[in-house]
């Protein structure tokens, strides 16, 4: 029986294994091809405008929502998307695909802004070989990027702040689960959160750790935040696979009354809020981002001049919302 167990756990390593790799080449083809594509598009028209979307994780429900907005928009306007990222969350890789398609010379790049030196050295230059970045979901506003379309992230922090103390049922103990500790993105809605509970003497944040952009991560995280603090009431996460994880994690954890908030409106987390595992969660617009992101550069084609920055607003999903396929603002 053991030898039997052995066999099977070695063939699903070996399939496991297979398929990581299978989607690694695939990656690369995709980039080769997206390469090819922008050479063939710039040797046929000068007219006709390519736009290339670098996404934080190629198939993460948050970025797809986005490139059918931006794919939406360019096929009204007549511009060219190819949309390309890395298979799961990985900063090296997403500054080895912004190099890929500086070098391929588009007409134009959207890309999630990074905390990196290197990574502003890039948009440098590429806006020396006059390529336009534009930076959408999290800013990189330190750079030479054209302009930022997205979530104004701190005071979507300090939304969730506020629709956390209205909630009476917590003992105010609460645990952070965010995405990234790298990300501004979650760095800023840290930094909104922190500012309305610091002002509540009834409220602390007891514990903050990252899930590394994974639902897995998230389940673990809190079901070790829970091993080591029996106590805490509430805990909320800050990007899109989080919320589903917690309620795993706290499941995992053997514990009941958790108040659990989250980020974005993936169809898991709409259902834990509907079964009432999730009270609530502060929804983006990802198509939103995409399609104004798009509307922005023809804009800036056409010479007109843009603004620093455009915010898409967010919005509460809760339970009754929920039920009724809804939204309070």
């Amino acid at each position: 029986m053991s030898n039997r167990r052995w066999l099977i756990g070695l063939i699903v390593l070996v399939v496991g294994l297979g398929y990581i790799l299978s989607q690694f080449i695939l990656s690369t083809m995709k980039i080769n091809e997206l390469v090819q594509q922008i050479g063939h598009s710039n040797a046929e028209t000068a007219q006709v405008k390519y736009v290339v979307l670098i996404s934080q994780e190629l198939d993460n429900p948050f970025w797809r929502e986005m490139e059918k907005g931006a794919e939406a928009a360019a096929d009204r306007l007549g511009i060219k998307l190819g949309y390309i990222g890395p298979i799961r969350s990985n900063p090296a890789e997403q500054i080895r695909l912004l190099e890929k398609a500086i070098t391929a010379r588009p007409d134009a790049i959207l890309v999630q802004g990074m905390a990196d030196p290197g990574y502003d050295q890039l948009i440098s230059a590429a806006a020396d070989q006059g390529i336009p970045v534009l930076t959408v979901d999290a800013d990189e506003p330190e750079s030479r990027r054209l302009a930022y379309v997205g979530t104004d992230n701190r005071a979507a922090g300090e939304q969730l702040g506020r629709l956390v103390l209205q909630d009476a049922s917590s003992n105010g103990r609460i645990g952070v689960i965010i995405g990234s500790e790298l990300a501004d993105n979650q760095r800023l809605r840290l930094e909104g959160f922190r500012s309305i509970i610091a002002a509540s003497p009834d409220h602390e944040i007891v514990d903050i750790r990252s899930s590394n952009i994974s639902h897995i991560g998230a389940a673990q995280q809190t079901k070790d935040m829970l091993s080591q603090d029996g106590d805490i009431g509430m805990i909320v996460g800050f990007s899109s696979l989080d919320a589903g994880g917690i309620v795993e994690g706290i499941k995992a954890a053997h514990k009941e009354g958790v108040r659990v908030y989250g980020f974005d409106d993936l169809e898991i987390t709409r259902q834990g809020i509907a079964r009432g595992e999730i009270i609530a969660s502060i929804v983006q617009q990802p198509r939103e981002i995409g399609a104004k992101s798009i509307e922005w550069l023809s804009s800036f084609f056409n010479g007109e001049k843009l603004s620093d920055r455009y915010y898409i607003p967010t919005y509460i999903l809760e339970q009754e919302a929920s039920a009724v396929g809804g939204v309070r603002p």
